[in-house]
């Protein structure tokens, strides 16, 4: 389907509801975005309340714990290492990376504002990838730019349409009019 508003035409590449091959792909898509969507978010809530799984309640966020100081301070490896040591624990960092994962998470597992997760998603993840360069098990890839791209495929399929709010969002007028927000 493909709909012009203004001077913008945006084509519908998610697949035809009706078509009942092509329904599994899109349901298979959802769920993906739903299972990425949950990694994000569990990550913050990990993060801010210190449950134990990857952070320790005495490191949590609300306990006054920094959710980059940890990591950044000592996990990091590679030509980027005083990059990423010179802003651990900062408050504008801490900030903006639980807000990142907070919205990414959100946005994800409501459907909405793909393009804007999917951008800042993959931003977000090749900056943890270069954090630990050279990567682990592999010269060159790791789970972090296969995430990514992951991010790109849903964002281009509009994987939010399908047990998501996408449509929904896409009907708003301020998405019509600034389509990257889809």
């Amino acid at each position: 389907m493909t709909a012009t508003i203004g001077r913008v035409t945006a084509t519908n590449t998610a697949p035809n509801a009706g078509n009942a091959e092509k329904r599994p792909v899109r349901y298979l898509l959802a769920g993906i975005r739903l299972a990425l969507g949950w990694i994000f978010l569990w990550a913050f809530v990990d993060k801010v309340f210190g449950l134990g799984m990857a952070t320790e309640s005495k490191g949590a966020w609300i306990n006054g714990g920094s959710p980059t100081k940890g990591f950044l301070t000592f996990g990091v490896t590679g030509p980027f290492t005083d990059v990423y040591t010179g802003i651990a624990g900062a408050a504008w960092a801490d900030w903006l990376f639980m807000a990142g994962l907070a919205g990414i998470g959100a946005a994800l597992l409501l459907g909405v504002a793909m393009r804007v997760a999917a951008v800042a998603g993959g931003l977000l993840l090749v900056l943890m990838w270069t954090a630990v360069l050279p990567p682990e098990n592999n010269p060159f890839v790791d789970d972090h730019l296969i995430y990514a791209a992951v991010l790109a495929v849903l964002a281009l399929v509009n994987a939010g349409d399908t047990w998501g709010l996408g449509r929904v969002w896409a009907r708003l007028p301020i998405v019509h009019r600034l389509p990257w927000l889809r």
